[in-house]
């Protein structure tokens, strides 16, 4: 049975689904809708979104077109980057961190416009509903919920055409469709559906939109320095840039030389694996540099509690639990941790590979005196067999034991 909603706040896109959703919205419900629109640095023109939504009949005060771009990197992506995040040992996260902050978004301009619904166009089986329903709900648990993929039957690309057709939703058609569901923002281009329904086709060179083949990246190596300041990007090649620069900047040095790019079979939260492709080249560019940096600053039992915290952080944020409490209680920690992460590191990028070439801090941990091979005066190589013994005690006892 549906819930009475007097007015729904839906992200929306412009696109097919979304442009349905909206008509839906108000032909079920009998509804007032808002749209928002959330610029992440997708890279599409949005304002062909009002234009349509006006079509519809939405107010001028009921759009929303909002510029997100500096939030996302400053509080989503560099906070998760400090924990190295990376989920099943390759997927950076990109649509994942993403969600919450539109759920927030949606969730505030239901509060300023006096809304008590709010909706999405994520389909039944993916993880993304679960992402946008638990970021609406730890907002504000009053709000009606409205997911169309779990109400309608409109389940497939010919229903939904007709839908349109039936109802006079405009179809642009420029050029080819991609055959593939595609999801981007400033960290990352997601590739599903098509042939990648099957885990062993390779995907075509011409899927690939960000980055080029490492085959036709340049043939000559280029050398970047990163700046960090508490584990996060300030500067590049010296010059001071804000997260969304900084990331933008990357993704087009790392798509140059073919790095960032992954073909992965991920388990998702509702139960099924999915096979999915993924360009990420900033990200990977910077994922790589913040543990360089970590390498000389970080203690060392900080930096492996760390590594076996990540996990359980990735799986938090892949799973949409960005907004609860035991993902920022580790948050916590993992910013605590970073109050040394300052310095330099050296990079360089070829043909889809990223070397780090040098590191350096004014907090480094790294102390020559006693790392060096050649003699010195700070370390007595004869305390290691007494440290030696010492941890070999139990063993020691053991053996003892059992030969008797």
């Amino acid at each position: 049975m549906k819930k009475e909603v007097k007015k729904v706040v839906l992200a929306y896109s412009g696109g097919l689904d979304t442009s349905i959703i909206l008509k839906w919205l108000q032909d079920e419900y009998k509804c007032e809708v808002v749209t928002f629109t959330a610029d992440l640095g997708q890279g599409e023109e949005l304002e062909p979104a009002r234009i349509k939504a006006l079509e519809f009949g939405i107010k001028p005060e009921n759009i929303f077109i909002d510029d997100l771009r500096e939030e996302f990197v400053k509080d989503y992506v560099y906070p998760m980057f400090r924990a190295n995040a990376i989920y099943e040992g390759e997927y950076l996260l990109g649509t994942s961190i993403a969600r919450p902050l539109i759920a927030k978004r949606q969730a505030e301009i239901a509060k300023i416009t006096g809304a008590d619904g709010v909706s999405h166009g994520a389909t039944g089986k993916g993880n993304d509903q679960i992402r946008f329903e638990m970021g609406y709900l730890s907002q504000d648990a009053t709000l009606t919920i409205i997911a169309p993929w779990r109400e309608w039957d409109l389940n497939s690309r010919e229903k939904l055409l007709a839908y349109a057709d039936k109802h006079g939703i405009p179809i642009e058609k420029k050029g080819k469709k991609s055959p593939y569901s595609m999801d981007a923002n400033l960290l990352h281009i997601s590739y599903e559906g098509g042939i990648l329904e099957d885990p062993n086709a390779e995907p075509e060179e011409s899927m690939w939109l960000w980055s080029n083949s490492p085959e036709n990246a340049p043939d000559k190596a280029e050398y970047i320095e990163i700046g960090y300041a508490h584990g996060d990007p300030v500067t590049l090649n010296g010059e001071e840039l804000s997260p969304a620069i900084m990331l933008k900047t990357l993704n087009e040095l790392g798509g140059k030389h073919g790095i960032g790019r992954v073909d992965i079979v991920e388990n998702r939260f509702v139960g099924m694996k999915a096979r999915g492709c993924y360009e990420t080249p900033g990200g990977t560019i910077m994922l790589k540099a913040h543990r360089a940096i970590e390498s000389i600053t970080l203690d060392r039992e900080a930096a492996h509690l760390k590594d076996e915290m990540m996990p359980k952080y990735a799986k938090l944020i892949y799973n949409g639990f960005w907004f609860a409490p035991e993902r920022e209680m580790l948050q916590a920690a993992i910013d605590r941790s970073q109050e040394f992460v300052n310095g330099v590191v050296r990079l360089k990028l070829y043909k889809g590979s990223i070397m780090v070439v040098g590191r350096t801090s004014a907090d480094s941990l790294f102390n020559e005196e006693y790392s060096t091979f050649e003699e010195d005066e700070v370390y007595n190589q004869k305390d290691a067999e007494g440290f030696i013994k010492l941890n070999a005690l139990r063993f020691i006892i053991a053996g003892k034991a059992r030969r008797k």
